[in-house]
């Protein structure tokens, strides 16, 4: 049954679910990896596609940017369309010193001063979890290929544009107090919609830029040349 979001019908989404913020990127992994795609979304320029990688049936599909459109994307996948796992590939800001463009991050759980949780189901904490599980999976399947990554907690923030002066380096607190490697605006409300759903999440990085430097990748870049973690999530399945 269609959504307001989602134009699929039922079947017509894979159990395992790639989920880019960038629709475009999802459009990218699908004509560079999937064999016989089939879109079965464009609702607000949202694509999403399933097809098969190596004879197995997957879907990729955009989440749009923040957590209240990943928020409802997610949500509606695990309870109108029957999928498991969704496995978020993204891009993120390197915290940590030792980051460069392109390292690869396996999120492990997700830190937020959003009030997603809290109003959606009365969630009173500030970090939400990756399914153990797919990060296992993550994990073997860079190892099989040999992609180097970290892993770690990610802040997923609210603000991308923050403009309160008195707190120049907020990154830096946030860093050095909730012990985040990286930033992005997903994880945390993916991760909880799968905890309170009984279903599965997982985020993998590719960082995109990096806070304590004016090194920066091109939104060309950000949708195709982040290929490292498009493959380790594709070998999960």
């Amino acid at each position: 049954m269609a959504t307001p979001h989602n134009s699929a019908k039922k079947g017509d989404i894979a159990k395992t679910v790639l989920m880019p913020g960038d629709p475009l990127r999802a459009q990218f992994i699908t004509e560079k990896y999937l064999e016989n795609p089939v879109r079965f979304n464009g609702v607000r320029g949202m694509l999403g596609y399933t097809g098969t990688y190596e004879g197995k049936p997957v879907s990729v599909m955009g989440s749009g940017m923040g957590i209240p459109s990943i928020g409802i994307y997610s949500y509606e996948l695990y309870t109108e369309y029957d999928v498991d796992n969704i496995i978020r590939l993204g891009s993120a800001g390197g915290y940590a010193t030792d980051m460069k463009l392109y390292d690869v991050v396996i999120v492990i759980d997700a830190f937020s001063e959003s009030s997603y949780a809290k109003t959606q189901s009365g969630f009173e904490g500030d970090v939400t979890a990756a399914s153990p599980v797919l990060v296992e999976n993550l994990r073997e399947s860079a190892a099989r290929l040999g992609i180097h990554y970290t892993e770690g907690r990610a802040h997923s923030t609210d603000v991308f544009y923050r403009t309160l002066i008195t707190e120049p380096a907020y990154w830096i607190k946030i860093r050095d107090e909730k012990g985040c490697v990286a930033v992005e605006m997903e994880s945390f409300g993916l991760f909880h919609n799968a905890n309170i759903t009984g279903k599965n999440a997982a985020c993998i990085l590719t960082i995109s830029d990096v806070l304590y430097a004016t090194e920066m990748t091109t939104s060309e870049e950000r949708e195709k040349s982040f290929t490292a973690m498009m493959e380790v999530a594709l070998g999960v399945l």
